[in-house]
């Protein structure tokens, strides 16, 4: 399917404001408002942004009785739990507490439920782990805010229940007589920014940057031996955490990523220096977007095939042998992982191309793995442009997992079908659900009904370019404004440029069909390269000139350094 591509434009007047005021490229200084940094003042705060300018966590409703609870502990000499989730998210959330407590001198478990065995989140299966444990607290993290049976159930056995979680609460109905609200588990702290207006701009947190929250205040409390040079060392795995979840890198967000990075690239921590070893990543340079396609799913793979509990083992070690060993083990499993998917994605494919869809992709097969069905909703939903549910079946069950496409809430789509779901929750562009293998194709009706009335008739993705430009403005001065921009990721994309009447050279297929060329608008070259654009290459012959769509990026070869054009689209010059 085509995209429809939308150039970002601001006032003349304004755009010469900014360069003067804020002493940036004209170029620069568009890019800066179309994400709405439009002050001289705006433009230093994102740039220099860092952990020194973070919020209070005491900011966030629940945090205080939390603090409290765990000091009780402490004091008491009692034991935790802390219960994550098998993600790459609730694994580095569950890293991040449980190397806090112990720093804290707190006696500390951990518990990451198995995919297939105990199924998402926390459940009465935790709770058993800590009564086993003997733990007085269970801590959730990137769980917990929809799980009121295994509140009660920790409640019943006299385990405080602490639940620190980023993902939408459950509301009140319209009619409940309490009025509009949250109905929430009976615990002694609900830690989530969604909960109260009042988190303003931390409602955007992941589920391991709200545990570096909880992490943080411990640091503030002064009876707690928990330093803020101890939280400088938590940075890297809430980085990832952040990065994994796709949260938008902004805010807070943005200012633990962009501190972080130092520490993953050159930090002393063995797993993760096991882990970028594993992905072949040694020596290079590591940029936050990178990340997300190198060490992120190699974390996510054991919660996907196999177990997770010993991922955070592996982001826990002290041992460089042991961090090895285990990060070989992970590696194994995205091998694995990486087949799985592939096998179930083609298979998809195929029965698309039988059945083509209405709007909508609704998919399930009998073993399909659950740990991959995810990844495959995502790249479906991607290529057809459209909401993708895929799901595996099993003992008359249709576990799924769906991923949405801009300006269609899943969630809210998925509230309307609640009459024949079993279960389901998550975010606007993604969530799990679960219902009767039978009710598949009811539910096939319902969401392509959904979808008609959600979606517009005539749907086309768009490709947003955030400043027109002439290839002679795209320098290496550019690239090096660019660079402030960084990290980029959900929020914070790398910039689009657009640029119209070029001259394609020499286009080639380098690769696995990647396009290979140089594009010219008279005075001035760039090479370019589109990625898995190789398709392209015979309808560039009918074309007398091109308009291009692209990210500039430094290029780096034998020592040299130079400026190179990502494509993001191409079509004939009008």
């Amino acid at each position: 399917m085509h995209r429809r591509w939308v150039v970002k434009k601001t006032n003349p007047e304004y755009i010469s404001y900014l360069v003067n005021a804020a002493s940036v490229s004209p170029l620069f200084a568009q890019i800066l408002v179309s994400r709405n940094i439009s002050t001289a003042a705006g433009v230093r705060d994102f740039v220099d942004a860092g952990m020194l300018k973070m919020s209070d966590p005491f900011d966030i409703p629940g945090m205080r009785q939390a603090i409290e609870k765990i000091k009780a502990v402490r004091s008491s000499g009692g034991n935790m739990l802390v219960h994550g989730d098998y993600d790459a998210d609730g694994i580095t959330a569950t890293a991040i507490m449980v190397e806090a407590l112990v720093r804290s001198g707190i006696d500390v478990r951990y518990f990451i439920p198995h995919r297939i065995t105990h199924g998402y989140g926390f459940n009465n299966a935790g709770v058993e782990a800590a009564r086993s444990a003997g733990a007085k607290l269970i801590l959730t993290v990137d769980c917990g805010i929809g799980s009121f049976e295994a509140a009660e159930y920790a409640r019943s056995l006299g385990i405080d229940v602490i639940i620190s979680d980023h993902h939408e609460p459950v509301r009140r109905e319209p009619s409940d007589p309490e009025g509009p609200g949250f109905l929430l588990p009976n615990a002694a702290a609900v830690i989530n920014p969604k909960c109260s207006p009042s988190s303003d701009g931390l409602d955007i947190l992941s589920g391991a940057g709200l545990a570096f929250k909880i992490s943080h205040a411990m640091a503030l409390d002064r009876d707690i031996p928990f330093l803020e040079d101890d939280l400088v060392q938590l940075l890297d795995l809430a980085a990832l955490g952040t990065i994994a979840d796709v949260v938008p890198l902004i805010g807070e967000n943005r200012m633990m990523v962009k501190d972080a990075m130092q520490y993953i690239q050159g930090g002393s921590r063995p797993g993760l220096l096991a882990l970028k070893t594993a992905a072949g990543l040694d020596g290079r340079k590591l940029r936050a977007n990178s990340l997300s396609f190198s060490l992120v799913p190699r974390i996510n793979a054991a919660g996907r095939v196999s177990d997770a509990n010993d991922v955070v083992k592996l982001l826990l070690s002290r041992s460089e042998e042991e961090a090895e060993e285990l990060a070989s083990w992970v590696d194994s499993l995205n091998t694995d992982r990486q087949k799985i998917e592939e096998s179930v994605y083609y298979e998809a494919l195929e029965m698309l191309k039988a059945s083509p869809p209405d709007g909508v992709a609704v998919l399930a097969k009998e073993g399909w793995h659950p740990g991959v069905i995810g990844i495959v909703a995502s790249k479906i939903a991607e290529a057809f442009h459209m909401p993708a549910f895929i799901f595996s079946v099993s003992d008359g069950i249709a576990k799924g997992s769906c991923r949405s496409v801009k300006d269609f809430d899943v969630c809210r789509a998925l509230g309307d079908c609640g009459d024949i779901l079993l279960a389901y929750g998550g975010h606007k562009q993604a969530a799990g659900l679960k219902l009767r293998a039978d009710d598949i194709d009811t539910f096939n009706s319902m969401m392509r009904k959904i979808v008609r009335r959600d979606m517009p008739e005539e749907y086309m993705p768009e490709l947003e370019i955030h400043a027109g430009a002439r290839l002679d403005e795209v320098s290496r001065g550019l690239l090096q404004e660019l660079d402030l921009l960084e990290p980029f990721g959900c929020g914070n994309p790398e910039p689009v440029l657009g640029s119209k009447e070029l001259s394609a050279i020499d286009p080639r297929i380098v690769g696995t069909g990647h396009l290979k060329l140089k594009l010219n608008n008279g005075t001035v070259s760039h090479d370019a390269i589109g990625f898995n654009m190789g398709q392209h290459i015979d309808d560039l012959s009918s074309y007398i000139r091109v308009d291009a769509a692209y990210t500039p990026s430094w290029n780096e070869w034998n020592g040299n350094r130079y400026v190179q054009l990502v494509l993001k689209g191409l079509r004939p010059s009008r």
